[in-house]
């Protein structure tokens, strides 16, 4: 039976799905993992990736299926809800099915979005966990992350105050840094907009080196894109080693292995190579692995988590970040590509309030309530948004995909406006379910079940949107043109300057294209809705990330560290002193 969620907060309900949640053994018992590839911490575990990947090594892979979505409102259309109630869904149809998310970030959870573990019956337990650190993965990233800002800092501290023979009596050689050009920032995982600008080192000769630096986010970390995108350890140890920190006054790159720090780095890393396993509160299993934003990084949980997910399970559901210009473009072209994984399906998740903002509608504000025309009926605002949901099918269908549209259902959607969504996107030639997982589980969730496992049993034409050796400003105009609907790309001069010496790198050749995008728009302009027309995506830089081999090009104006709202959701949170359980998560 699903718990009332209409009555119980998802805190409460996780707190009692958590009661029947499967212990570590019983995991290990369920999946038929041998003992020594279950690492327990308290009442989650991690699993052994190397020791799994390897004893099933000859097994055929399950069917791969990954979650997108619209372009959202800036309360997200349910994505990880959506996921999970697949999971349920199919777990209801006694399918052996199993999945992975990435590990929510405690700027939003802290902030307004709250955390990401789905909701109502559709969601993942232990909530508290989850939503508060898990298994430390984040804490170890920013460790190993700040530990190479540590490095750089010391360096060139050591640099101002000795000189060569001092140095080399240290057994250091002069990396002569340019402070101009540090490439790297500090990490913080909350939203502090305090902190995007900082002067360090004030004081002394002996308070490190003064100049000025930054935080940024822990989920805009280059190491949280190596986390997503390694194949095993041995990548990650070479791939942290190639991270640019600074370049030097003749304007040649300074990376972690120059400050011998790299080594250091994968130690504090070497745990968090392994997925943790959690629960659906029908549970079934999912993996929790990397947390990288979709606007501003890959957006996409882990390779190593889908590579023993299609081992393990017949059915793996993966979730890509935001809607399919940003996540699910990312998905097709840059994680495909790189785990040379083909996808069976994939679902698009659409809820009417957003394609009603869409069609016109009055803005929506996190905190807010909802205005009038997102809670009845509204026939002409919602059939002037649904361009925005064809726009995504199209995208899906380029990569020879055909997609399934789940109707992410509010107790306000009407027949008719149920009925209009449904039509529009079968006439686009996508499968099209409702799904009621937040209201009903995995029950609510069984069209959407079945119309993924129909979708399953169709041949995939896959193909990737432009080939590897296409050079950086062709693949960016062909995203902008096929995946955004732009009209082409305006470059900065400095950017274009850049991108003709990127391009010149033989070096960078196969380097992957990742856009830096706002997912509230297709465009550059979060405040265009729709499928805007007659437009053009301005590019002003390009970020290289030398250890995730990613060229990245900036467009419109991306924060790496967010700010935190007037009324962040920090301020409902609590802990029961009688019980030691925390209250208030969403």
């Amino acid at each position: 039976m699903p718990y009332d969620a209409t009555m119980m907060a998802d805190w409460q309900i996780a707190e009692e799905a958590e009661k029947y949640m499967p212990t570590p053994e019983q995991w290990r018992d369920k999946l038929y993992l041998e003992k020594d590839e279950v690492i327990p911490y308290g009442r989650v575990c991690k699993l052994d990736f190397l020791k799994i990947i390897d004893r099933l090594k000859n097994r055929r892979d399950g069917k791969y299926i990954e979650v997108t979505a619209i372009t959202p409102t800036p309360l997200g259309e349910g994505k990880t809800t959506t996921t999970v109630g697949l999971l349920e869904g199919l777990g209801k149809r006694r399918k052996n099915v199993g999945g992975c998310v990435r590990q929510p970030s405690g700027g939003p959870t802290m902030n307004i979005k709250g955390t990401a573990a789905g909701g109502g019956n559709a969601l993942l337990i232990p909530m508290t966990e989850f939503s508060m650190g898990l298994t430390g993965d984040i804490n170890d990233l920013m460790n190993a992350h700040n530990l190479a800002m540590v490095a750089l800092n010391a360096r060139m501290q050591h640099e101002a105050n000795y000189s060569d023979a001092e140095l080399s009596s240290r057994n250091l050689r002069r990396l002569d840094i340019d402070p101009k050009r540090v490439e790297m920032s500090w990490v913080i995982d909350f939203c502090a907009q305090g902190l995007r600008n900082i002067i360090m080192g004030i004081g002394g000769k002996m308070d490190g080196f003064m100049m000025s630096s930054k935080f940024n986010i822990a989920g805009s970390s280059e190491i949280m894109a190596i986390l997503a995108i390694v194949r095993d350890l041995r990548d990650l140890r070479e791939r942290l080693g190639n991270i640019i920190v600074a370049y030097d006054r003749r304007g040649n790159a300074v990376t972690t292995t120059d400050l011998e720090v790299a080594g250091a780095m994968c130690a504090w890393m070497s745990n968090s190579i392994n997925p943790t396993l959690m629960s659906t509160v029908e549970h079934q299993p999912c993996m929790v692995h990397a947390g990288p934003f979709a606007n501003i990084a890959v957006g996409q949980s882990s390779i190593i988590a889908d590579r023993i997910g299609l081992k393990m399970f017949d059915y793996h559901v993966t979730e890509s970040g935001f809607g399919a210009d940003i996540g699910f473009e990312k998905f097709w072209n840059v994680k495909c590509r790189l785990s040379g994984l083909i996808p069976s399906v994939s679902v698009v998740t659409a809820t009417i309030r957003a394609l009603k903002m869409h069609g016109g509608g009055p803005q929506v504000v996190p905190g807010r309530p909802l205005a009038e025309e997102y809670r009845k009926e509204n026939l002409s605002l919602l059939e002037k948004g649904i361009p925005n949901l064809l726009h995504h099918i199209a995208t899906v269908n380029k990569a020879g995909i055909k997609p399934v549209v789940c109707i992410n259902a509010f107790d306000t959607d009407t027949k008719e406006e149920i009925d209009m969504v449904r039509r529009y996107a079968e006439q686009a030639g996508a499968r099209c379910a409702l799904s009621r997982q937040w209201l009903a589980g995995g029950e609510g969730a069984l069209e959407l079940a079945d119309a993924v496992i129909d979708a399953c049993n169709e041949e995939v034409d896959f193909k990737f949107l432009y080939p590897q050796e296409m050079p950086l400003r062709q693949r960016v105009e062909i995203i902008a043109r096929e995946v955004y609907g732009a009209e082409g790309v305006d470059w900065a001069a400095e950017a274009e300057i850049k991108a003709k010496l990127l391009e010149a790198d033989p070096a960078l050749n196969d380097y992957a294209t990742m856009m830096v995008k706002t997912h509230l728009s297709l465009t550059h302009d979060p405040e265009l809705k729709g499928v805007p027309k007659g437009w053009v995506l301005p590019v002003h830089d390009i970020l290289v990330f030398a250890g995730a081999r990613f060229l990245c090009p900036v467009t419109g104006s991306i924060s790496l560290m967010p700010g935190t709202s007037s009324n962040p959701a920090f301020r409902r949170i609590d802990v029961d002193v009688n019980t030691g359980k925390v209250t208030g998560l969403f």
